[in-house]
């Protein structure tokens, strides 16, 4: 199966697939947004949940996939909205990339 975030798939091809997979999940919407209101600094995990208002289990699942839940073919990862890069101490931040910036801009704000 090709991903969605596979370089062979056009931008306009993909981002109707990425807009859909963002409005099924308000989680994923939410942490896009806070994400792009930070840009360009990352953040890790609990700060991201604590703005969105949703537990550090929903962050992970929507940033990364998890279980049925949050599959991970539809994961911001997944999507290439947000990349992860590790820091110090083993703890994982995350920040939207370019593609993510372009569509959350995108949204109706």
């Amino acid at each position: 199966m090709t991903s969605i975030n596979d370089t062979n798939i056009s931008p306009e091809i993909r981002r109707p697939l990425v807009i859909r997979s963002l409005r099924r999940s308000n989680v994923r919407k939410k942490i896009a947004e806070y994400l792009f209101e930070i840009s360009p600094s990352f953040s890790y995990t609990s700060e991201i949940a604590y703005n969105v208002k949703t537990t550090p289990t929903n962050v992970i699942g929507a940033i990364r996939g998890m279980g049925t839940r949050y599959k991970e073919e539809e994961s911001l990862i997944s999507l290439d909205i947000v990349e992860e890069k590790n820091s110090k101490k083993n703890v994982r931040l995350y920040g939207l990339t370019p593609f993510g910036k372009e569509v959350v801009e995108s949204f109706d704000r």
